[in-house]
């Protein structure tokens, strides 16, 4: 059973195909994994976060808020990815410093170069949030 083929849940995109790039990543129990290299029954009995979970009645969650206000969607084939990423990063610190935000978005590839605006996005989203991340899911 596939996320995007049997599902509908099309945020996590097909990249590499072997766990590298980023495109498919989802949270499982609040971490980060990429989709495309584990196997269905790893996820039995856990909570698996999309990126469609994270908004709630329609309205973004500010951290996808933010990449939207600071331009980190450009072609948006990893934005889903890193959205998810930067989520799992402010769960486990809610303040985290631009070396921290980088160095949790490091195994995310984007082409576009939005590298920068993504950093500020999540220091935004950080900032907006206050601590909160929890309530807002």
């Amino acid at each position: 059973m596939g996320l995007r083929t049997d599902l509908a849940l099309t945020g996590a995109k097909y990249g590499c195909g072997e766990g590298y790039c980023g495109f498919c990543t989802v949270l499982v129990d609040g971490k980060p994994e990429r989709s495309c290299a584990m196997p269905l029954s790893n996820v039995e009995g856990k909570s698996v976060l999309t990126i469609e979970g994270l908004s709630k009645g329609g309205k973004l969650h500010p951290l996808q808020q933010a990449f939207v206000d600071h331009g980190a969607v450009q072609c948006g084939y990893c934005t889903p990815g890193m959205i998810l990423e930067a989520y799992a990063l402010l769960l486990r610190k809610p303040n985290p410093t631009d070396a921290e935000i980088a160095d949790a978005l490091e195994g995310n590839i984007c082409r576009c170069g939005t590298h920068t605006r993504v950093i500020a996005a999540v220091q935004t989203a950080s900032k907006a949030l206050k601590g909160t991340i929890h309530e807002n899911r």
